[in-house]
């Protein structure tokens, strides 16, 4: 994902202040032990996380109004797609150790 310039705060900020009703829905989906990382010089941020489920806080197909409405919120300070989730490209592990 990436924030816009000049983002960086505002997207702590509205993080800090994550709707309690979105946390509950994201762990009932089944998504636990998640972080979103940021790149300070490119602005791109990685987001971890871990699913019990087939689904992960990223999927489009089936988008709860909860989620719908923090995409909505964070679309000005992201790059988004035309529905307003975070344009974001799928990742292959390519190495684990436990």
């Amino acid at each position: 994902m990436k924030l816009k310039p000049g983002c960086e705060v505002e997207y702590e900020k509205r993080h800090a202040a994550i709707w309690p009703e979105l946390v509950k829905m994201i762990k009932e989906q089944g998504v636990s032990n998640y972080s979103i990382f940021w790149d300070k010089e490119t602005n791109l941020l990685f987001a971890y996380q871990e699913c019990s489920k087939e689904t992960n806080s990223q999927d489009t197909t089936n988008v709860d109004p909860i989620t719908q409405k923090w995409w909505d919120m964070m679309a000005d300070i992201m790059e988004v797609n035309p529905d307003n989730s975070p344009v974001s490209i799928p990742m292959q592990e390519v190495f684990h150790l436990d």
